[in-house]
């Protein structure tokens, strides 16, 4: 990632001694840019791409030529988008007031922000899109629209980040199977000139773009497992 895009506003010292935006899913994105070549067409290869990693945790990284440009994960595998049961960016305000006021300790804060938040946390109900999506809950359908609208706020940092956008990917367990929230996230991309398929995107087919879309639109399968394999291969024939 750009160097600034790593840094917190904090103390030099503490910078320093490490702490700074990382990064998470690192595997999975590896394995989708490896696959640039067979799914999206030359001209957008070493173009301004978004994946999504959509999942009981979820992320999403922007690339340009193929490099990681910034990504919504930080410090820990808590910030950016809401997940399963993770409450993604929060004002650290609020951790304050939580200390201050209830009286929470590190111990409760991490069990709250780690285990009891996100989509579980919203919704009361649970962490999994599958049942949120079937439910009739006002409150697991503000889950899924809270999610979707944190989703389309990144799609905008990210692209500024980029300076521009060819195309997004859907991968993780949400993004290469719940149909409805892609279209969703889709709709918040309409200001770039995103238009989905709805006939491809019901059947989670590869290519769901509409043919006037100006933004490619792709779902691509992840497989950290075969990364990691290839990775420790490579490692080991060193």
């Amino acid at each position: 990632c750009d160097k600034l895009s790593q840094l917190f506003a904090i103390p030099k010292k503490y910078t320093e001694e490490g702490v700074r935006r990382y990064g998470f899913h690192g595997l999975s994105y590896s394995y989708i840019v490896s696959q640039f070549d067979h799914y999206l067409p030359k001209e957008i290869v070493n173009g301004k791409v978004i994946i999504a990693h959509l999942g009981q945790g979820a992320s999403m990284c922007a690339v340009s030529n193929k490099k990681s440009v910034a990504t919504t994960l930080g410090f820990s595998a808590v910030d950016g988008l809401p997940m399963g049961t993770r409450c993604g960016n929060i004002d650290p305000g609020v951790l304050l007031y939580f200390m201050k006021v209830h009286g929470m300790d590190y111990a409760k804060l991490e069990k709250l922000i780690y285990r009891e938040s996100g989509l579980l946390g919203v919704s009361g109900i649970s962490a999994d899109m599958r049942t949120l999506l079937a439910s009739e809950s006002k409150d697991a359908r503000l889950a899924v629209d809270l999610f979707v609208y944190k989703i389309g706020m990144w799609l905008g940092t990210l692209a500024a980040e980029l300076q521009g956008l060819d195309a997004i990917i859907f991968t993780g367990g949400i993004g290469e199977n719940a149909a409805p929230v892609r279209e969703k996230i889709v709709e918040k991309a309409a200001w770039f000139g995103a238009k989905i398929d709805k006939a491809k995107n019901a059947n989670n087919e590869h290519v769901i773009h509409a043919p006037d879309s100006k933004i490619f639109l792709y779902i691509i399968p992840t497989n950290e497992e075969l990364t990691i394999a290839k990775d420790t291969l490579s490692f080991y024939l060193k």
